[in-house]
């Protein structure tokens, strides 16, 4: 069914790994007692809904830089927590403070990771095997693409991919065009020639669409506004294979 493609680009969340709203509220909760933690250390006294309400500021105003597809680096979306909790903190902050802060909020990943889906690791060997140059492009939220990297590691994926595209680090973010023809660009494929993979009506199926490139949906889409058809669907990774004979 597309046996004119060359490149494979692929989201994560909810694509290659899977996270639910508990996991993502433990996180949450995670970086907020850790930077009380770090505050209260050098004299600093802010109660736990004062540091959660800063960082709902962030989450804010991160939401509205991706509305203009762009993106903030991870330590500016710290730093952008740190001065929600008071005027200028960060720059009235010791490094060794900034950084404990800058480390769990990252970490926090870890602390409760999400789940590789069970099927990631044999489709992409599988397309990798079919000569198939693969992508990865992820809108990173509140984890830096540096740990994304070391989970990708651990899990025995990070090898399949030649290119690695992450918000914070190119301060793009899906549903702009300019960031899949980046990627694209280091893959030494064309748009024509490349489907991409998610779950996401407007960051996947419109985004890559956009720029040109096939898109398979993957899962229902439930809730989303269906702004856009996607080329191809499928319920599960491993259905891969039937569109790539």
């Amino acid at each position: 069914m597309l046996d004119d493609i060359q490149g494979i680009t692929f989201d994560l969340w909810q694509t290659l790994i899977m996270d639910n709203r508990e996991l993502g509220r433990s996180r949450a909760q995670r970086r907020i007692e850790e930077t009380i933690n770090s505050l209260d250390a050098v004299g600093y006294d802010f109660s736990y809904e004062h540091v959660q309400e800063a960082y709902r500021s962030c989450y804010r105003v991160c939401r509205e830089a991706h509305k203009a597809e762009k993106d903030y680096s991870f330590d500016h979306q710290v730093a952008i927590f740190i001065d929600s909790i008071a005027e200028n903190l960060s720059h009235d902050l010791n490094k060794t403070t900034i950084e404990e802060i800058n480390y769990w909020y990252g970490e926090a990943f870890f602390a409760f990771p999400p789940a590789l889906d069970p099927e990631s690791e044999n489709i992409l060997k599988s397309l990798t095997g079919k000569g198939y140059k693969i992508g990865l492009i992820s809108n990173t939220g509140m984890t830096p693409g540096r740990l994304f990297r070391r989970y990708l590691k651990n899990h025995n994926i990070l090898d399949f991919f030649q290119v690695l595209t992450f918000s914070d680090e190119v301060l793009l973010c899906k549903p702009s065009t300019e960031i899949f023809h980046m990627t694209l660009k280091e893959l030494s494929c064309s748009a024509h020639a490349s489907i991409h993979v998610g779950d996401h009506i407007l960051n996947d199926v419109y985004g890559a669409n956009k720029a040109g490139l096939k898109t398979v949906l993957l899962g229902d889409a439930e809730g989303q506004e269906k702004i856009k058809e996607p080329d191809f669907h499928i319920n599960r990774l491993s259905d891969l294979d039937k569109l790539l004979l």
